[in-house]
């Protein structure tokens, strides 16, 4: 094909040039399809697209217990905040 590269170099750009095609072709099946295959208004209405929330109890592992000095300091840097 090309007198001036290997054999083995002929074989990698065929196959990027493939790749290339396949991820070409997919990026406009993808984009296709959003855009002219709108699924139904219900088609979602069993999936849960956002978990529900727990309740005011959240997990042991999902809470800090915070000391004295961390409370404090906590409070004085909302009290700098400015009022909205």
């Amino acid at each position: 094909m090309f007198p001036s590269i290997s054999l083995a170099q002929e074989i990698g750009l065929a196959v990027l040039f493939v790749a290339a095609l396949v991820w070409v072709a997919g990026l406009g099946h993808m984009l296709w399809d959003s855009r002219f295959h709108h699924p139904e208004p219900s088609a979602f209405e069993g999936l849960p697209v956002i978990p529900a929330q727990r309740s005011r109890v959240s997990h042991p592992m999902e809470s800090v217990e915070l000391t004295e000095a961390e409370k404090q300091a906590f409070a004085g840097l909302i009290r700098r905040l400015p009022p909205r």
